[in-house]
């Protein structure tokens, strides 16, 4: 694998890019501790955490992905220095109250503040990509389809957040910026502003995009094309049920608990558990058995090869799926295959967007 470059930043890293979000809940840390060093021995050289992980987010276990990653690196002279760490400080809490008491804002001080615990917790110096997990402001993130403008409350600006980035990269603690679950306007608003006072430019955006949630490319593509700014994509599998695992036992059965979605109840509350997103996943999944592929493979190859995406994320539990994800980078996808996608797409658009 060739090595990207992330925006106009000097980080370069492979495209694909070891998500961590189920160390500390589905994964303890010696299973971690053997994922990470299987994806450095394959030669991924990019990993995802934020300061928020595990998920499903509990109080119990804010924090202790980071940690894990922390004590990986303590154990492994060396291996820091080999990788590109990225990882996200939390948006407004969302109910979450454990997360800076609850508070609907993200002050200057809370990102300092949160980009601190986060180097202590993963026992490093600098953060190489620090993103905002999700926008201050309100947004249709998460499921959600509509911008109300009823719904807009005064918190930091923009700039205000920009500044507080400013503050951690001129310390040498944080070497580039990015964004997750972000719009074309606020990424639009985030690079002029930073261009306009000199503060730092987004060199990413961490998107959910796969073959069931694919509104990147409805405008937020034109958008990071034009100013250069990269894609990481997250949930390439949607959850698994780009997998096949759910295909026939659905997402509720009680004797059958094959993953996240069907472990975790608030999961099936998400995006991913809406019904429209498992039917359109069931065609997905039955078009790459059609064409000598596996559900996984088609859904990773789409993203893998997608001009839009600089670095897919990868989540896994286990060696065995993280080799499997891995060997799919080699998959091609002929045009015929990705026509037939795009005609599942047109009837089927974006279930779980």
């Amino acid at each position: 694998m060739e090595l990207v470059r992330l925006g106009r930043s000097d980080l370069h890293v492979t495209p694909i890019c070891l998500g961590t979000m189920t160390f500390g809940e589905q994964v303890d840390q010696a299973t971690a501790h053997a994922i990470l060093d299987r994806s450095l021995e394959r030669g991924v050289n990019f990993i995802d955490t934020a300061e928020m992980y595990a998920v499903p987010a509990r109080r119990e276990t804010c924090g202790a992905t980071e940690t894990i990653i922390g004590n990986w690196f303590a154990a492994r002279p060396g291996a820091r220095q080999k990788l590109v760490l990225a990882t996200k400080v939390a948006g407004p809490a969302r109910g979450m109250d454990w997360i800076r008491g609850g508070s609907p804002d993200l002050t200057v001080q809370d990102i300092l503040s949160a980009c601190e615990d986060s180097l202590r917790r993963l026992q490093t110096d600098v953060i190489d990509l620090y993103q905002i997990h999700w926008p201050v402001r309100h947004v249709p993130a998460f499921g959600g389809i509509y911008f109300d403008p009823k719904k807009l409350k005064p918190c930091s600006s923009i700039e205000q957040q920009l500044e507080a980035l400013q503050r951690l990269v001129q310390a040498g603690k944080v070497r580039a910026v990015g964004l997750s679950n972000e719009t074309p306007y606020g990424l639009g608003e985030f690079i002029r502003l930073a261009e306009s006072a000199g503060l730092p430019r987004v060199a990413t955006v961490q998107n959910p995009y796969c073959l069931i949630s694919r509104a990147v490319d409805n405008g937020l593509d034109e958008v990071m094309h034009h100013h250069q700014v990269s894609l990481l994509a997250y949930s390439p599998l949607g959850f698994g049920l780009l997998t096949g695992k759910y295909d026939a036992i659905g997402l509720n059965d009680p004797a059958q608990r094959p993953g996240r979605m069907a472990l975790y109840d608030s999961m099936k509350a998400q995006r991913w558990g809406r019904a429209e997103a498992l039917d359109a996943a069931r065609l997905y999944n039955a078009l790459a058995r059609e064409h000598g592929l596996t559900p996984a493979q088609l859904a990773l190859a789409f993203c893998y090869r997608r001009w839009t995406v600089a670095s897919t994320i990868i989540g896994v539990t286990s060696v065995a799926q993280l080799d499997e994800d891995l060997n799919a980078w080699g998959t091609e996808l002929s045009p015929e295959l990705l026509k037939a996608v795009d005609a599942i797409r047109w009837q089927h658009r974006d279930p779980a967007q």
